[in-house]
C-alpha cells in the first residue's frame, strides 16, 4: 500500500510540474530573442566588451555573486557601471526572459 501511495504522490508531483518546465522553456526562448535584441552587442556568446573579467560565464556569475535569477533581474532592471539601466525598455516579464536565459546559458556553458 504505501509503494502505491509513494508512486501516485511522485506522479502527481510530476504531472504538476509540467507546466513550470513549459513556462520556463517558454521564457527561455523569448529571452533569447530580447537578449538578442538588447544585450548580444556588448555579451556576445556571454562575453563582455565592456569589461572582460565580468562575463555572463558561470564563474563569473558565481565570482560576482550574480548567479541567481534575482540578481540577474536586479542588474538588467537597474543596470550598474558601464551597465544601462533597461527598465523604460523593458518590461518586467521581458526582463525575467532575459534573466530566465542567462542564467540557462550561464548553466550549460554559453
Amino acid at each position: 500500500m504505501n509503494k502505491v501511495v509513494i508512486v501516485l504522490s511522485l506522479t502527481i508531483a510530476i504531472l504538476l510540474l509540467q507546466p513550470i518546465a513549459i513556462v520556463q522553456a517558454a521564457a527561455i526562448s523569448d529571452g533569447a530573442k530580447i537578449f538578442n535584441a538588447n544585450c548580444s552587442a556588448c555579451h556576445v556568446a556571454g562575453n563582455n566588451i565592456i569589461v572582460n573579467s565580468k562575463t555572463l560565464k558561470k564563474e563569473a556569475l558565481e565570482r560576482y555573486n550574480m548567479y541567481s535569477l534575482d540578481a540577474i533581474k536586479a542588474q538588467v532592471t537597474n543596470g550598474k557601471n558601464a551597465m544601462p539601466a533597461f527598465k523604460s525598455r523593458l518590461n518586467a516579464t521581458q526582463i525575467e526572459a532575459v534573466a530566465a536565459f542567462v542564467l540557462n546559458q550561464a548553466a550549460e556553458g554559453w
